[in-house]
């Protein structure tokens, strides 16, 4: 078992890329971590933690926060890292699309979450970090993407309601809007495209995402922030 005082973060969407890069974060900060996915494997190191599961299912919600207790005794951060992104036209949306985005972007947050506040008011507070999307911002004719506005606007909107509403409480909530960043997600042949679509000209690494998430980690007057991580893209075009 840990020191009862060592601080725990749960990672969503944890086994490969940002969400990777964030557990990684987290451990040189000193943290327990409790790092969840459908397809994470088992890991070396003592100070992580990791649950299998589709965080869609509000099952996988209740075994990542109860496991998180059970081994490191707290809950003090939260990254809503996990999504799902299908750029498709409008119309061309399936039932199935709207099931698995709404299903990984708003469900998997919304059960996590809730537990996750429960935790964070029994030790007197906390942090959210959402990560959501700069198309929300800035609609891009060339990467059609209702769905992904639809749900990471929503998270969005939400990181500004849970920051006002537990304010006095402790608890913070601020959100991460990413560019398009250099992981798996993104196969190299797309590279030279997707960098156009910045203004600066060039695609984020992980570690910038990562950079914005241990700042506000660190950051407590910081709250109801939306970090536009994006090499300009909400700035303009």
């Amino acid at each position: 078992m840990n020191a009862q005082n060592q601080k725990v973060a749960v990672v969503t969407g944890a086994s490969q890329g940002l969400g990777a890069g964030i557990v990684e974060g987290y451990r040189k900060l000193g943290y327990a971590v409790v790092a969840t996915s459908r397809t994470i494997a088992p890991s070396q190191d003592a100070g992580v933690l990791t649950v299998q599961g589709d965080i869609a299912d509000p099952g996988t919600a209740e075994r990542v926060i109860a496991a998180a207790v059970e081994r490191f005794g707290r809950v003090d951060t939260l990254v809503n890292n996990a999504g799902i992104f299908v750029a498709k036209p409008f119309t061309d949306y399936s039932a199935a699309d709207y099931a698995d985005v709404i299903g990984v972007n708003l469900t998997g947050f919304f059960r996590i979450t809730q537990l996750a506040i429960e935790q964070m008011l029994a030790v007197g507070g906390g942090h959210i970090v959402n990560i959501t999307t700069s198309l929300v911002d800035n609609a891009d004719a060339r990467v059609p993407s209702v769905l992904a506005s639809l749900t990471k606007g929503g998270l969005q909107s939400a990181t500004k309601s849970l920051a006002i509403e537990y304010a006095t409480r402790g608890i913070r909530t601020n959100a991460v809007s990413p560019g398009t960043i250099k992981t798996p997600m993104h196969p190299e042949e797309t590279h030279e495209v997707l960098a156009g679509l910045h203004p600066v000209g060039r695609m984020g690494e992980s570690s910038d995402i990562v950079d914005a998430v241990l700042y506000l980690e660190n950051a407590p007057f910081v709250t109801g922030e939306v970090l536009h991580v994006d090499g300009g893209m909400s700035a303009g075009h």
